[in-house]
This record gives C-alpha cells, structure tokens and sequence, in this order.
C-alpha cells in the first residue's frame, strides 16, 4: 500500500514538473551579431532580411548609376530625385507572413529614404490617395485608374514619379513528408509618365525537414 502511494506522488510530482515547463515561458535579448532564428514552419527574419536587402540593395545601385542621375559636368544642374508612391506589399506565397508585411514595407521605404536615389512619398497620403480614389493597388496598372490617383496626389500636395510594388512568391518542392520552398521577393517600380517597367528580384531557398534525421540526410547529400 505505502509503495503504490509513493508510486503515484511521484508521478504527480513529475507530472506537476512537466505542466510548469511547459507552461512558463522566457525570452531574452538577443544582440545584433547573433544570427537570426529560422522558423521551422514558416518564413521568417532568416528570410525576409536578406531578400529585402538583397533586392533594394541591387535596385537602388543599377539607378545611381542611371545617366539621369549623373551630373553631365560640374557647373550642370543636379537632376531632380524622383519621388516614389511605394503602394503596397502583395503576399502571394504558400504562406500566412502575418506582421513581417509591416515589417517589410516599413524596411523598404527606410532603405528608399535613406538611399538619395529616390524620395519616397509618405505612406500616410498614399493610403489616403487610395481610400480617396477607392482603388486597390493592382487596379493603379489600368491608365485612366492611374491618372485619377496621381491628380488626387497632387492635390494633397504629394506628386510622384512612380509607382513601387513589392510581391512575394513561393514554390514548393516535396519529398515525401519535407519539402523545399523557394521564396522569391520581387520589385517593380513603373515610371507613371512613360510606363518605363523595372524589376527586381531576389530568392532564398529553405528545407523543411520532418524529422532531424531527414536533415542531417539532406546536409549529407550536399556534402557530397
């Protein structure tokens, strides 16, 4: 009798143990030079910083190059820096990005303001340009919608020379129960009065294993 007590004291001990591990939770601050979590479900900072870098980092270099910016000689005239409507980050991929889409839009605009390539206009009057015209951002590509929006910037004050988009992407490639998916993040800015289109785009490759054993198998195979 007194072992079949003592048997189940410990096993409520333990079990009281378990419940407290599983339902405390800590965090930490995590410093600069560490390098980021990777999700094990999802996209995350191990994904989307470097796409957003990579992509604005190689778009704002091809236009400082850009003759229409390069002074023709000293006493010249600085060419005036085009202002950019950046309208909207578009999530097409497999996946749910939740508050990264903030993230990344507010990430961009910074990289765009601090770059002296071009002048983004504030986010606030193109939200307002849009509740105004009561256009979505895909629908800004059809001539006429894109007139309307940039005669209601200019009203308030805020006239633009192109229009910023940023899409992401996925695809997905399964082997049984992991699977790879390629995350594509893509640029495309249109110059508004000669429908001039540029684009760029940067991707990032992530596995997603089932077990630890398919991952050090897959870490195996790139070895080879």
């Amino acid at each position: 009798m007194n072992r079949r007590r003592l048997v189940l004291c410990a096993a409520a001990i333990g079990g009281g143990l378990l419940a407290g591990c599983r339902g405390n939770q800590f965090a930490t601050v995590r410093s600069p030079d560490k390098p980021d979590m990777v999700g094990s479900h999802a996209a995350g900072a191990e994904t989307f910083k470097p796409l957003v870098k990579q992509a604005v980092g190689e778009l704002l270099a091809r236009h400082s190059q850009s003759p229409q910016i390069i002074q023709a000689s000293a006493s010249a005239p600085a060419a005036p820096i085009q202002r950019i409507c950046f309208v909207a980050v578009e999530n097409k991929s497999a996946e749910e990005i939740g508050d990264f889409k903030e993230q990344i839009y507010q990430v961009i605009d910074t990289h765009i303001l601090g770059s002296g390539v071009f002048q983004p206009v504030s986010r606030r009057f193109v939200d307002a340009g849009l509740a105004e015209t009561r256009l979505r951002p895909d629908q800004l590509f059809v001539p006429e919608n894109m007139r309307t929006f940039v005669a209601i910037m200019e009203q308030q004050g805020q006239p633009c020379d192109a229009l910023l988009y940023a899409t992401i992407t996925s695809g997905t490639t399964r082997e049984n129960k992991d699977y790879q998916r390629d995350y594509l993040l893509t640029l495309e800015m249109v110059d508004i009065r000669t429908g001039q289109y540029d684009k760029q785009s940067a991707t990032i490759s992530k596995g997603y294993y089932h077990s630890r054993f398919a991952r050090w198998l897959s870490f195996t195979r790139l070895k080879r």
